[in-house]
This record gives C-alpha cells, structure tokens and sequence, in this order.
C-alpha cells in the first residue's frame, strides 16, 4: 500500500503533467522537459508558482518563454528564467 502523501504526490504530478500538454510543441516540451528535469527540486513557493504559471493562456505563456514579454510577478519572472535555462541546458 501507498502512503496518502505519495498517492497525494502522485495525483499532483499527473495533474500538473496534464497541465502541460498544451497542443503547442514549443510549449509542451518546455514545460514538460521543466516537470520532469526541475519540479521536484523546487520548494513549495515555487512549486505553486509553476501551478499558477499553468494558469496562464497559451498566448501569454508562449510570449513569456520565449523572452518576448516580462512578467511583473518576480517569482513568475525567476521561474520563467529557471524554464528558459533548462531547455537550454
């Protein structure tokens, strides 16, 4: 049997991995290269943030990744910038 924290751990992975599907390429592998390389390593702010980050429409989020827009929010800005440099790593 799986301790409730873990299955809880679990169901909040798949959520956020189904969050990242987008349906656009460039998004989907950004975020789920992130998810998978980065998400468990983040502390709970920053776990939350990238939920809020999910958030965002695909247009906004697209404009964020790809360094054309700056988001006011300073910790959507850190881990947009954390986002950036994994795909890049």
């Amino acid at each position: 049997m799986t301790e409730p924290d873990t299955c809880s751990k679990n169901a909040e992975r798949n959520r956020l991995n189904w969050q990242c599907r987008r349906g656009m390429r460039e998004l989907d592998e950004l975020l789920k290269r992130f998810l998978v390389k980065r998400y468990s390593a983040l502390d709970a702010r920053d776990q939350r943030t990238f939920s809020v980050l999910l958030e965002y429409p695909d247009s906004v989020l697209l404009e964020l990744l790809m360094g054309r827009m700056t988001p006011a929010d300073t910790d959507v800005d850190k881990l947009v910038r954390d986002i950036r440099s994994t795909a890049q790593a």
